[in-house]
């Protein structure tokens, strides 16, 4: 059994592989002060920059859980959620109403991808 972890803290690492199954630490944000779409948005950009980094990508993503400060945004963050995410290939997804760590954060996501075989050297 084979355990990778990338950008390893004290607290948490950012990416951890094992098998060919990658795991995603929350992601939010670079600017906590935008809206919920800039959010999203940037949110989901980081996700894509991890999961690359990983050796995945959005299309093999197996689960993802939203997390949103306020459910009224539930709406504008589909928006943005719904033209990221290739058709034919949308998770398994779980969204909640969650007290995010800095309280600025509108939407959080944690999530578990394939390894696209493809793609490993």
């Amino acid at each position: 059994m084979i355990i990778t972890r990338h950008d390893v803290s004290e607290r948490m690492s950012s990416i951890v592989i094992h098998n060919d199954t990658v795991y995603l630490c929350g992601q939010v944000a670079n600017d906590k002060y935008a809206d919920i779409n800039t959010q999203t948005a940037s949110m989901l950009e980081q996700v894509d920059r991890l999961l690359a980094q990983a050796g995945s990508r959005r299309d093999h993503i197996l689960s993802a859980t939203i997390y949103l400060k306020d459910m009224t945004d539930y709406d504008a963050m589909n928006l943005v959620w719904d033209s990221w995410l290739p058709v034919g290939h949308a998770p398994a997804r779980a969204c909640v109403q969650a007290a995010i760590a800095e309280p600025e954060y509108l939407v959080e996501i944690s999530v578990i991808a394939a390894v696209v075989n493809e793609l490993l050297p």
